[in-house]
């Protein structure tokens, strides 16, 4: 008999809590990231859901009682594709982001921290069209 083959667990889903309406943080990240909720979603649902056509994670927006207290231990790095850093930013701050924190050097490199309408961080880096 020959082993076992073993594998290893696969991202499924990413679970951002929300104190407000997940359908209004899901419909943020569904501009941002430029992937559409779920058919079913409407606002005031308990969640929302964004999937990825290319089988990568879900992003699962769930409403949670407690409102965020802390810094976020776990956050997303984007790297834009089409546009620089810059213009990633200002396009995400139209869409109701907030500056968080920008750690861009002198030199280009580096990355803008950024937070959703409930206050989860994000990344910004920089992309092929910051080079």
């Amino acid at each position: 008999m020959g082993e076992a083959q073993l594998s290893h667990p696969t991202i499924r889903t990413i679970t951002f809590d929300c104190s407000g309406d997940p359908y209004d943080v899901g419909l943020f990240w569904s501009r941002l990231l430029g992937r559409p909720l779920a058919d079913d979603d409407k606002p005031g649902d308990p969640e929302a859901v964004i999937e990825d056509p290319s089988g990568g994670p879900t992003l699962l927006f769930v409403r949670v009682p407690e409102g965020k207290a802390v810094k976020n231990r776990v956050h997303l790095d984007l790297t834009p594709h089409g546009r620089t850093r810059n213009e990633e930013v200002e396009r995400a701050l139209s869409l109701g982001a907030r500056r968080v924190e920008d750690h861009v050097r002198p030199d280009g490199s580096g990355w803008v921290t950024l937070a959703d309408p409930e206050g989860n961080e994000f990344c910004m880096e920089r992309g092929p069209a910051d080079h």
